[in-house]
């Protein structure tokens, strides 16, 4: 059964019942009407109701919809409810459902999943509403499929209601009701169906269509190409995420994710790709994750724990300009004399008292003056002494507490952990990459070895005559979390990075030990860019109460797959899968499979040719390598 309507075009006749005016050059030739479809002039035409919801939204939700490559228009009626009218709906309606369980409870039989969910959302629907932190909403969502003919919209229609099933939507066609459900996606704001649904305000905000999983540019007027790094493709949407660190309020980042979840492969990414635009990087490795990326490049890497390799933290931090002239902040010997107060304390694993700060003061002021270095600039220059030089003193003065003191540092002085604190610091960080190994230092020297790197890198990110965008990467840093001196130390470099044009890089896997301390809660309030990873279900109720996840992230972040993460910058979220070209997986995986490959590939070319994808602009470099396999990626940088 089809009723047919047509207008007879003109320049002097027109149909009596047709529009009048202008608005007759917008309606369509003829209109033929069937219980589920319309034929309106040349195109066939299908409307459907969505009746059935999900129980959770995020933002850009109808995306998919939006995005369809067929022609579908999306409608959405809102009409707001009184907020008194809204309080007696939610009171009856938890009456209603609260009625039902104790029938079912009083009758023994078992309670309906889908009642006790209803009756928590109405619960904290209705609590909501009462704080004022929302209000409700009437919606009514409607589609319309559109084809060139009648086999074509059947498989339209088909392939629009499995995507609306795959988002957990019911759509439901209008029949016998074809020409209300179109004029319901028209623009003129009727809506001739009536199946509404109530919403909340962050749901109805969730629906806007105007929405996008996709994190917004800085510009969003600009037509140039997405700057900063790309993290890999949204799983949410058709698009990429890009994100620039330095574009935010502050430039750190934390990085939290359980072992074997992609951390590490995310944070040699994210270095990689930043080389690519000219910012310099400082690693700090503990598990030697990084050489083969740092030698491919051509950095500069660190073996601590071997022989030749020392650092001494009598070190001032004298800088050296581009013209080969010194500088030093005037405190520069106050500062060193504090921070060795540090460095003491992380040497014996306790928090030093009064008393011993005193005698240690003392002592270390003592050493310099022996070393020739005093508070006159022009002594700075000097060989700093070392750790032995403190220790004899502390030893000689004939103080129970300094005494102490000396014995207790016998151990780095000239026990089994000297070897790292012997002579003078022997290697410089250099270059746009640098990689502190702390692979084989014992475990008793990992807390201080870490937080000497830290040291030395931050002498050169705070020296005022290089400037330039810098990142420091601290990868499984729950190891100088342990100590509360190396804590504090790292919670000032995460304060102070932004001022030096800086970013620090947290990495680490033991949630606890960074969410444990409220040093390690404020490290990560001052991180503007967070990347959460897959969690395991003991740590994951921290990591919801920490970063304010929905359930849906938080079922998200337990089932994700690896390398497959929620990247957080303050107003937006977006799910993302990271991405790496071949020739980038080559330099960061440490799956055993893969290197035995790329062992076996390497065995069989002797061109000594490395291949790098730059991976921003499509723009390939091929570099000749020495013959220790060294690439020098200075210049692409």
């Amino acid at each position: 059964m089809s009723r047919k309507f047509s207008r007879t075009r003109g320049r002097g006749t027109q149909h009596a019942n047709a529009p009048l005016g202008r608005a007759s050059a917008f309606t369509p030739d003829s209109l033929s009407v069937a219980p589920r479809h319309l034929e309106i002039g040349g195109e066939w035409v299908s409307s459907f109701a969505i009746t059935g919801y999900p129980r959770e939204v995020h933002a850009g939700w109808l995306q998919p919809l939006l995005s369809y490559p067929g022609r579908v228009d999306v409608s959405l009626h809102i009409e707001p409810i009184d907020p008194v009218t809204a309080a007696n709906r939610l009171k009856r309606q938890l009456s209603k459902l609260e009625s039902g369980r104790r029938h079912t409870s009083e009758k023994g039989r078992l309670l309906d999943p889908m009642v006790e969910a209803a009756t928590e959302d109405a619960y904290d629907l209705s609590a909501r509403v009462a704080r004022g932190e929302g209000k409700l909403y009437r919606l009514g969502l409607y589609l319309t499929v559109h084809a060139t003919s009648e086999a074509e919209l059947g498989e339209q229609v088909a392939a629009v209601r499995a995507l609306a099933a795959s988002l957990l939507m019911n759509a439901q066609p209008t029949t016998y009701r074809s020409l209300q459900g179109w004029v319901a996606t028209l623009p003129l704001a009727l809506d001739l169906i009536g199946m509404r649904r109530t919403f909340d305000t962050s749901a109805l905000a969730a629906a806007f269509p105007f929405t996008s999983p996709d994190l917004p540019p800085a510009d969003p007027t600009s037509v140039a190409a997405p700057a900063g790094v790309l993290y890999g493709f949204n799983v949410g949407s058709q698009g990429l995420v890009h994100w620039d660190r330095f574009s935010a309020d502050n430039y750190n980042a934390v990085v939290l994710g359980r072992s074997g979840a992609g951390k590490s492969y995310l944070v040699k990414l994210e270095t990689l790709r930043s080389l690519y635009r000219g910012v310099e990087v400082a690693i700090i490795d503990p598990e030697d994750e990084y050489r083969r990326l740092c030698e491919a490049i051509g950095g500069t890497y660190i073996h601590l724990g071997d022989a030749d390799v020392r650092i001494n933290p009598f070190d001032l931090p004298i800088a050296i300009r581009p013209d080969g002239r010194r500088t030093a902040p005037k405190d520069a010997l106050t500062r060193r004399a504090l921070f060795l107060h540090t460095v003491i304390g992380v040497l014996l694993g306790t928090e030093l008292s009064a008393q011993q700060r005193a005698v240690l003061d003392r002592a270390i002021m003592a050493t310099y003056q022996q070393a020739g270095i005093t508070s006159d600039p022009r002594s700075w220059g000097r060989q700093a002494p070392l750790l032995a030089d403190l220790a004899a003193i502390l030893t000689a003065t004939g103080d129970p507490i300094a005494t102490d003191l000396g014995s207790r540092l016998h151990p780095f002085v000239e026990g089994a952990f000297s070897t790292m604190f012997s002579g003078p610091t022997t290697t410089r960080p250099e270059g746009h990459l640098t990689v502190f190994s702390l692979r084989d230092l014992p475990d008793e020297l990992r807390p201080i070895g870490t937080l000497l790197t830290l040291d030395t890198v931050w002498r050169r990110v705070s020296n005022p005559a290089i400037r330039r965008p810098r990142l420091i990467t601290v990868d499984e840093a729950w190891l100088l979390m342990q100590d509360p001196a190396g804590a504090r130390f790292l919670h000032r470099m995460a304060k102070a990075a932004r001022k030096h044009w800086a970013g620090l890089t947290i990495a680490t896997q033991d949630v606890g030990d960074v969410l444990g301390t409220d040093l390690g809660k404020a490290i990560i309030a001052n991180a503007a860019t967070q990347i959460l990873l897959r969690q395991a279900p003991q740590a994951i109720d921290e990591i919801v109460a920490t970063f304010n996840l929905s359930e849906g992230e938080k079922q998200f972040l337990i089932s994700a797959d690896k390398g497959q993460g929620l990247l957080s910058t303050g107003t937006q979220r977006v799910a993302f899968q990271s991405l790496a070209s071949p020739q980038e997986n080559a330099l960061i995986t440490t799956d055993p499979a893969e290197l035995a490959q790329y062992a076996e590939h390497e065995s069989s070319t002797d061109d000594g040719a490395a291949f790098v994808d730059l991976g921003v602009d499509d723009t390939e470099l091929t570099l000749d390598a020495d013959a220790d396999g060294h690439v020098d990626l200075g210049s692409a940088a």
